[in-house]
């Protein structure tokens, strides 16, 4: 199907899950390929469902270890998360299928606040408030590398898996080769109306085609041009200061940035205009 602004203005709800004990869903993940979504609670519950048929497939708790920035690796039956209870802020790697993990990642002092799976290899990041990003292979235990920053930062890889960008505060965004970023960024662009703001960068994420990166800080969402760091459009989410961020997403044709909002609604904007289609 192709999107229009008409077929976006009538989007509704088809499936209501009840299924979290009152509790809020802190990350939910679609993988890239299968038609499953993951779904992580702060009750301690992972729901799998499938897209196709709107059904729950399976529950599985992690009472034990929490359960936060859930992210499918490429088999549609393991996923990563953070742990989000104790003082061991392991990145942990899930069999669904068996229920058990398969590896755990050691080496962040605080909690892991971003995961980003490469959408070509076994790598991906993490980021926490230790102020660090970590770059892992899902093959091994051991970092293969890591990012000090002055503040707490967020990461995330490109659609194609080459490049990766860390979000630090004052708005400043820092481009690396994901071969190479022991070498420093090789670029590094800076959203002016975030200079010296007390809020930190919470989320980032790329268009599908490499071209544009939205960056959260609190309420506020930055499209920034990917190339030239230029800040093309400022959307409001309503967001109190100090709340937890939202994670906004682009359509897969890349027309659209979608974000849920402080008012509970879903606000869809185009991203070559700004206007907003849907609230």
């Amino acid at each position: 199907m192709q999107l229009t602004d008409e077929v976006v203005k009538g989007f509704e709800k088809t499936r209501v899950f009840k299924d979290y004990g009152n509790k809020r869903i802190n990350s939910l993940d679609f993988h890239r390929a299968e038609d499953w979504l993951a779904v992580a609670g702060d009750d301690d519950s992972l729901h799998l469902y499938n897209t196709q048929t709107g059904t729950q497939h399976k529950l599985l708790h992690s009472k034990k270890y929490g359960l936060g920035q859930i992210r499918f690796t490429h088999a549609p039956d393991a996923v990563l998360h953070a742990s989000t209870r104790g003082s061991e802020h392991y990145v942990r790697y899930l069999s669904m299928h068996e229920n058990n993990y398969l590896r755990y990642f050691r080496g962040h002092s605080a909690r892991v606040t971003s995961l980003s799976m490469s959408p070509r290899s076994d790598l991906f990041l993490s980021a926490a408030l230790d102020n660090e990003v970590r770059l892992w292979d899902l093959r091994a235990n051991q970092c293969q590398g890591y990012l000090r920053t002055p503040g707490p930062p967020c990461a995330a890889f490109d659609q194609q898996g080459l490049v990766f960008c860390v979000g630090i505060d004052s708005g400043i965004l820092k481009l690396y080769d994901a071969r190479n970023f022991q070498q420093g960024p090789f670029s590094t662009f800076t959203i002016s109306a975030e200079v010296n703001s007390p809020t930190p960068l919470t989320g980032l994420s790329f268009s599908s085609n490499g071209q544009l990166l939205c960056a959260a800080a609190g309420a506020r969402l930055y499209l920034v041009d990917a190339y030239s760091g230029d800040t093309r459009f400022m959307f409001e989410t309503g967001a109190p200061e100090g709340s937890t961020p939202f994670e906004p997403a682009f359509s897969p044709d890349n027309q659209y940035l979608l974000s849920g909002c402080e008012d509970r609604r879903v606000r869809v904007w185009r991203t070559d205009t700004g206007q907003l289609v849907s609230s």
